[in-house]
């Protein structure tokens, strides 16, 4: 019984080793906008109106910031999302297979009213979107 049980939990620990080595570390712990968004190489990301996103324009509680995002830029990979003023500024990433749906829905944690940015990574290139949220009720701590 414990050897099928060694087979399981190696099989179980396989997938999150491999996400362990996608993780990019620099990008997430980054402490600036400006560090995240080299961090995840798209630094110089071109405006798009294509990057669709839905969020409330005053959020009562930053604790829970409801966002969805569609990208309608052709090829999209992947879509970032960053809260300008948080702490740690990358909150999330998404990857797309070929053919995927590039939507998310999300909910963030924000502390204070700030601008957030969503990156879509398509064909090699970036492109940006940004909407300023404004904050009642701090999430992070506040």
């Amino acid at each position: 019984m414990l050897a099928g049980a060694g087979v399981v939990a190696a099989g179980l620990l396989a997938p999150l080793h491999a996400l362990a080595a996608t993780w990019n570390k620099e990008a997430f712990g980054a402490k600036s906008a400006a560090d995240a968004l080299k961090g995840i190489g798209a630094a110089d990301s071109a405006p798009s109106q294509d990057i669709v996103i839905e969020a409330p324009e005053i959020a009562e509680n930053g604790a829970v910031v409801p966002i969805e995002i569609t990208s309608n830029v052709p090829g999209t990979r992947s879509l970032a999302v960053v809260v300008e003023k948080n702490p740690f500024p990358l909150v999330a990433k998404f990857d797309f297979q070929e053919g995927a749906l590039p939507y998310v829905k999300v909910n963030v944690k924000m502390g204070e009213t700030s601008d957030v940015r969503v990156v879509a990574d398509a064909g090699g290139k970036h492109y940006s979107a940004s909407k300023n949220i404004k904050i009642t009720i701090g999430g992070c701590g506040g």
